[in-house]
């Protein structure tokens, strides 16, 4: 599946409410909050079991990495932008900076 595939399937799992308008801050403040329940989970394995993954732990911390990857998705659609453009740009970003040996450095425009 591609990254644009998912981002039209996403799009068909909204659940439209007549009374509440979901707006680009609900997604935004999704995304913060999904990525903080994986940050969460992942803490209390390292905190509470030495860092040591079962299989439940990897399949509930992929549960939630899913949920960011919804929240991106439906986003950038709000947006009207392609998540597999999105994709590309960042590696293509990333590239330039392990080329230039900067990916280690503070700032947006490294």
């Amino acid at each position: 599946m591609t990254f644009d595939e998912y981002q039209k399937l996403a799009m068909t799992t909204k659940i439209a409410d007549p009374v509440v308008k979901v707006d680009r801050a609900i997604l935004a403040l999704g995304i913060a909050g999904e990525a903080g329940e994986v940050a969460d989970k992942y803490k209390k394995i390292l905190g509470y079991f030495n860092g040591e993954l079962t299989d439940e732990d990897k399949a509930n911390l992929g549960k939630e990495i899913g949920d960011v990857l919804w929240y991106l998705a439906t986003f950038a659609e709000s947006l009207g932008l392609s998540f597999g453009d999105i994709a590309k740009q960042n590696l293509a970003k990333l590239a330039d900076r392990k080329k230039r040996n900067v990916q280690r450095a503070e700032g947006d425009n490294r």
